[in-house]
């Protein structure tokens, strides 16, 4: 008898099955996804096959048995694996260990065949015909020869077991529950006749049915008002949750734009343009916004601009949501992709955005910083200012690099302080950004801080980066105070002298300064190597532009 351990493999196997139907039906074979969807799967059985041997299942209508432990269950019709295989005879599976990756590919499109096509294809003759090494099934032989309606009786007993209210029912009653979370409607069941009017409408249409369905509510939701006019509004929520909860995000985005041109449509009585705002509080809501990280991180969405089109339908109301799941996600490009949604949603509520850098972890309140930069708005130093005393120096240094993008007077006191930090990697950027800044205010931070006792003792590296920061005042001014430190010496402590010396010629070389090359030819000549290499160069770069 299998142990828990052992079922508990075996059910996430059927889900892996399941979800390998649904990719494989929505990409092409060349598409990254099919390719990834195949070996998770394939992954999987081999874990199995490894630990327990030979993966024997018995198939019953809605449930498929381990031992006599059910690893799957569903009353559904549409993607109910059990009556996939069991409708077609299957009552017996077995993928046995030397299973190839081939096979597994052959097998997992078999059971992602299209059934509702209307050809005669059926999973046995799809099994027969990839002649499979590792993959035996035994089926019942009076299905095969003796009942030809046996299919069509299973499907009326299929959906005589389904409960009083049906597939639809399920999916926008179950899945719309009262959610705590979000500040938007309570989510009810729908009524026998409005299930009836959609079931007929839904039924004419065999591909894709959610955007039919949303053209169907939204119908109805014009044409009605009050209380009608709020169950509507709920089945769409429900219609949206759906679409998300099932990683169809192109559906997602379809029910917002939808909602979105009613929601602007002059002719819609201005009373039912405000409550359609409802379809957009809850496509904000924490748990929806959720759901839409796991889709990120899951690689399974394909092409993340989608959700950069969900994200244009929303408010501010979705950025802490998204602040959230932000440092939940586990990916690079997740991350990536919802970095672009805040910086996109921040910008019309920088405060909502700027309580993410109270997070307690450093990687949020880093990336929370980064978006500010990317937005680009100078309300945002204020909030800033407190972050640049971060414990965390990756924090400290975004802060300062985002002072010396936004620029302006309140940041110049920030970056001096950051002058002082113990860590060179800060020092360097406050020096970086007083150069973006180019002031006059922060051209005499600069040199204010060459000419202090302490400077001579620091990192070349570090000496070289403040005089290369220098140098982008091209001004006579600053040409001579580069000049005088050409000529800097002392009998003590020489080699730290005669690296101001290499740090001066180096500025004045991407400077052109002609006016150097009398002393750059006498340094050449000196025996530090270092500073004879530096006023090489600079020669190079103003007599040739190299």
């Amino acid at each position: 008898m299998p142990q828990a351990e052992e079922i508990k493999l075996g059910q996430e196997l059927m889900q892996s099955f399941l979800r390998a139907r649904k990719n494989l039906r929505i990409y092409p074979a060349n598409n990254p996804v099919y390719g990834k969807t195949v070996e998770d799967a394939y992954r999987k059985v081999i874990e199995y096959l490894d630990l327990y041997g030979d993966l024997d299942l018995k198939l019953r209508q809605n449930e498929i048995l381990l031992g006599d432990k059910p690893v799957f269950q569903s009353v559904e019709k549409e993607d109910n694996l059990a009556f996939i295989l069991f409708k077609d005879g299957v009552r017996e599976l077995s993928l046995q260990k030397g299973l190839a990756q081939n096979e597994m590919k052959g097998f997992l499109e078999a059971i992602s065949y299209d059934f509702d096509k209307g050809d005669d294809e059926d999973v046995v003759t799809l099994f027969w015909e990839r002649d499979f090494d590792h993959v035996k099934y035994i089926v019942d032989e009076n299905f095969l020869l003796e009942d030809e309606t046996y299919e069509a009786s299973a499907t009326m007993r299929a959906r005589e077991e389904e409960t009083d209210e049906g597939e639809l029912r399920r999916a926008y009653e179950e899945a719309l529950k009262e959610q705590a979370e979000a500040r938007v409607l309570d989510i009810v069941p729908i009524t026998r006749s409005d299930l009836d009017q959609l079931v007929k409408e839904i039924e004419k249409d065999s591909g894709d049915k959610i955007p039919r369905l949303t053209a169907i509510l939204i119908d109805m939701l014009v044409c009605s008002d009050g209380e009608a006019a709020r169950e509507n509004l709920k089945l769409i929520c429900g219609a949206l949750e759906y679409a998300v909860q099932n990683g169809l995000i192109y559906s997602a985005v379809h029910i917002l734009q939808s909602a979105r041109k009613t929601s602007e449509d002059p002719n819609v009585p201005e009373t039912l343009r405000r409550e359609m705002e409802q379809v957009f509080l809850f496509a904000s809501s924490p748990p929806v916004i959720k759901r839409l990280g796991e889709e990120l991180d899951s690689g399974n969405m394909g092409d993340l601009g989608i959700l950069m089109d969900y994200v244009r339908h929303l408010g501010r109301e979705a950025i802490s949501s998204f602040i959230t799941i932000l440092g939940e996600l586990k990916t690079i490009e997740a991350r990536k992709t919802v970095i672009d949604a805040l910086a996109l949603l921040g910008e019309k509520d920088i405060n909502a955005l700027a309580k993410g850098l109270s997070d307690p972890r450093w990687y949020v309140v880093r990336n929370i910083i980064y978006i500010f930069r990317k937005i680009g708005d100078r309300r945002a130093v204020d909030f800033l200012i407190r972050a640049a005393r971060h414990s965390d120096v990756r924090v400290r240094m975004e802060v300062i690099k985002a002072f010396g993008e936004l620029g302006g007077q309140g940041v110049i006191q920030t970056i001096r302080d950051a002058l002082d930090d113990p860590e060179q990697s800060v020092r360097t950027a406050a020096a970086r950004a007083l150069g973006q800044i180019k002031s006059e205010a922060a051209k005499k931070i600069i040199m204010n801080r060459l000419t202090a006792k302490e400077f001579v003792d620091l990192d070349f590296n570090e000496k070289k980066e403040f005089f290369e920061v220098l140098s982008s005042w091209n001004e006579s001014g600053v040409v001579e105070f580069l000049l005088r430190n050409l000529r800097v010496s002392s009998f003590f402590r020489k080699g730290r002298y005669d690296e101001i010396k290499a740090c001066a010629a180096y500025s004045l070389g991407l400077m052109g300064c002609k006016e150097a090359l009398p002393s750059l030819h006498r340094l050449r000549e000196s025996k530090n190597r270092l500073l004879s290499e530096y006023a090489y160069t600079a020669i190079k770069r103003i007599e040739y532009g190299k």
